[in-house]
């Protein structure tokens, strides 16, 4: 089947008791066991729900993998796989990640002994020089976030397996709609659910997508014994919005195109990061990565102070301002007081996260509304 029917249709089959269309909501917290110490597939929530294995279920099918495990926040998905490390362990990450991770990597996983280097990950010569013997993961977000930094998957894959490290993805700003990491040879996927998967500003969780069945079984367990699941409820409007998720992604991506192009030609504008321009320098990679668009997240920067683009991203009406993103409403922000606020201030210019950059995510509104809006900003500056 099609991306969109499996979508519709995989993990979702109507209830056979009712025959109704929609699965069931099992809100239950635990199940009667046929015998003492005798439990059928569910035995208590924490370690399984109908509602959280249909979604699980769909999005593995989406992604291409065996399994899938929900959790309750992007983060706590994260963090589970950051607990498959020991006391000495290494983490390489590349540059152009989401503040959280790098506040989880740099301010709690290095507690239990955990060393991170920073590396910009699409310049692979770089990336190979942060590696050391004991480095056993190299994490990676492509687009990044929030420079939309374009990575070679394959490649970074291909690094990671010959030094025995796994590769995790952070899969958010893409979806499996443009680009799937397992079949380029990733370990491990991560969403932030709250993001594309569940789409409507409604929902928070996480999820991890594996190929190996191994590694699966090694992520459950953590997840199992530490409690950070995705809820029934939460489940159930992450397998609904999934049902929509190709087609809001697409008509996404075709607006923030033109917005992309409708910015980089805009006087008060000094770049724009976007890898459907073709001044990008990701952006031939990302015609090959990157299945039917170039993702709905673009960010820019003004001529402007500090001070002045905070007054920008204060003064657009459609556009709001807010953290998160991949919802049906477009959303405006500056990173370096808001997402990225996180990074130590050294870090964020070593990075290239300048005080005049702001990130746009680009919801179901009409191009023209989105332009005007823009334009009034700018006339406010």
């Amino acid at each position: 089947m099609q991306f969109r029917t499996r979508a519709i249709h995989v993990g979702q089959a109507c209830d056979p008791a009712t025959g109704a269309v929609v699965p069931p909501l099992y809100l239950a917290t635990t199940f009667v066991q046929r015998a003492a110490g005798e439990a059928a597939e569910f035995d208590y929530s924490r370690s399984g729900n109908p509602t959280r294995k249909a979604f699980e279920t769909t999005l593995a099918s989406l992604e291409g993998g065996c399994g899938s495990l929900a959790f309750a926040s992007g983060m706590a998905a994260t963090h589970c796989v950051s607990m498959l490390l020991e006391p000495g362990d290494h983490v390489v990450a590349g540059a152009d990640i989401y503040g959280g991770t790098y506040r989880l990597l740099h301010k709690i996983a290095s507690r239990a002994g955990v060393r991170v280097t920073l590396a910009s990950s699409q310049h692979l010569d770089q990336l190979a020089a942060a590696i050391n013997p004991r480095t056993r993961l190299i994490w990676i977000e492509s687009p990044g976030n929030p420079l939309l930094s374009i990575t070679d998957l394959a490649g970074c894959a291909e690094l990671a397996h010959r030094h025995g490290a796994w590769l995790g993805v952070d899969n958010t700003f893409a979806t499996p709609v443009l680009t799937r990491p397992l079949e380029f040879g990733a370990d491990i996927v991560m969403h932030s659910a709250t993001k594309y998967l569940g789409g409507h500003s409604d929902v928070l969780g996480g999820a991890l997508v594996v190929q190996n069945p191994e590694l699966l079984a090694q992520l459950y367990f953590i997840q199992n014994a530490t409690g950070g699941v995705m809820a029934p409820w939460e489940s159930f409007l992450c397998s609904r919005g999934l049902k929509t998720l190709e087609l809001r992604v697409r008509e996404q991506c075709r607006t923030a195109q033109l917005i992309a192009d409708y910015l980089s030609t805009h006087s008060q504008v000094e770049r724009v990061l976007y890898p459907g321009l073709a001044s990008h320098p990701g952006h031939e990679l990302a015609r090959r990565q990157m299945q039917g668009g170039f993702g709905a997240m673009l960010s820019f920067e003004i001529r402007a102070d500090f001070a002045a683009a905070k007054r920008f991203v204060e003064s657009t009406r459609l556009f709001q301002l807010a953290v998160s993103l991949g919802s049906v409403e477009s959303l405006i922000e500056q990173p370096a007081s808001m997402s990225h606020a996180s990074y130590d201030p050294a870090d964020r210019q070593a990075h290239g996260i300048s005080d005049g950059l702001v990130r746009l995510s680009v919801g179901l509104e009409a191009f023209e509304d989105l332009r005007a809006d823009l334009e009034q900003a700018f006339a406010a500056l």
